[in-house]
């Protein structure tokens, strides 16, 4: 099994970047004022959210490499494998890292809420693209996160600095909602090939023998992650993935409901459902009737 340096806390991240530790659970790397850096893969135990300018290369995150574009935002959640062994070549960065532990959060508003931030769990090619005034905000916000750090701790400080990255979270929710509406034509792209997915899923065998398409395994055939895969459903929809999956199974249900050979144990069989039961409560619940009725009625 491969072997991973560990990025538990925030001092060990400021030790390798060669940077001082201000606050123990929250830091603010320019990597612009750095020499040089050199990469690794690590493990990451913290949150991360990381911003470069320039195509440097130095990255594998969701399991493929990927060079920045200018301006692009990379946000990483504790669990995650992040980065690239260059074999100790130094390299020169830039752009900033914000990095800041679990701990840093507890207690406040935006460990409630931080789950909602679903990029966090994109990959790395849904990544944040920005505009030029995209990238000006972005970096105020670094800036006021790093100005807070540096001021002596207080009992203002949490608030404050937490305050700052929810605010700077919440920028990129804004932004991440205009990259799917600027990326519309890809965004068809996509859900065309989940229709064509969809057909060819109850085409073939694939329900006897996976079951019902889950929102995971149809991320994975369109080489999403689920989440973008879940936003990118809803902002083109307004449903989610899994009521968007479920209405095309109940279309498909609808039609071989007709086959006066089948039974509606035999329709749900052939649907993925093991129990029928399962298949009379979705269908009524999304048509009205039961299957049966629906069979009588038309």
């Amino acid at each position: 099994m491969e072997q991973f340096d560990r990025i538990d806390t925030v001092k060990r991240y400021n030790d390798y970047a060669g940077v001082d530790t201000l606050h123990p659970l929250v830091s603010v790397v320019n990597f612009s004022e750095l020499p040089f850096i050199r990469n690794f893969r690590r493990y990451m135990g913290i949150y991360a959210v990381f911003l470069k300018d320039a195509k440097c290369g130095d990255i594998i995150y969701g399991g493929q490499p990927y060079d920045y574009e200018d301006g692009t935002l990379v946000f990483v959640s504790p669990g995650q494998v992040y980065g690239i062994d260059n074999h100790s070549v130094n390299t020169n960065p830039s752009g900033y890292g914000l990095l800041f532990h679990p701990n840093l959060i507890a207690g406040t508003h935006l460990a409630k809420t931080i789950r909602e931030y679903s990029f966090f769990s994109y990959e790395v090619n849904e990544a944040l693209h920005l505009s030029k005034k995209e990238r000006k905000t972005i970096v105020e916000c670094f800036e006021k996160i790093a100005s807070e750090i540096k001021q002596n701790i207080d009992k203002h400080s949490k608030t404050l600095i937490v305050s700052n990255i929810e605010l700077l979270l919440n920028y990129c929710m804004r932004f991440y909602d205009r990259q799917f509406i600027t990326r519309s034509h890809a965004n068809k792209d996509v859900l065309a090939r989940f229709e064509n997915l969809m057909i060819d899923y109850f085409r073939s065998e694939k329900a006897q023998t996976l079951g019902l398409p889950s929102v995971t395994w149809c991320a994975e055939q369109l080489h999403l992650s689920p989440n973008y895969f879940g936003d990118l459903i809803k902002k083109e929809t307004g449903t989610t993935a899994l009521d968007y999956i479920q209405s095309k199974l109940i279309d498909e249900a609808k039609t071989r409901i007709f086959d006066s050979q089948k039974t509606i144990n035999e329709v749900a069989a052939d649907l993925g459902f093991k129990y029928q039961q399962h298949f009379t409560r979705l269908f009524k619940q999304k048509v009205g009737v039961t299957p049966n009725e629906y069979r009588r009625l038309n």
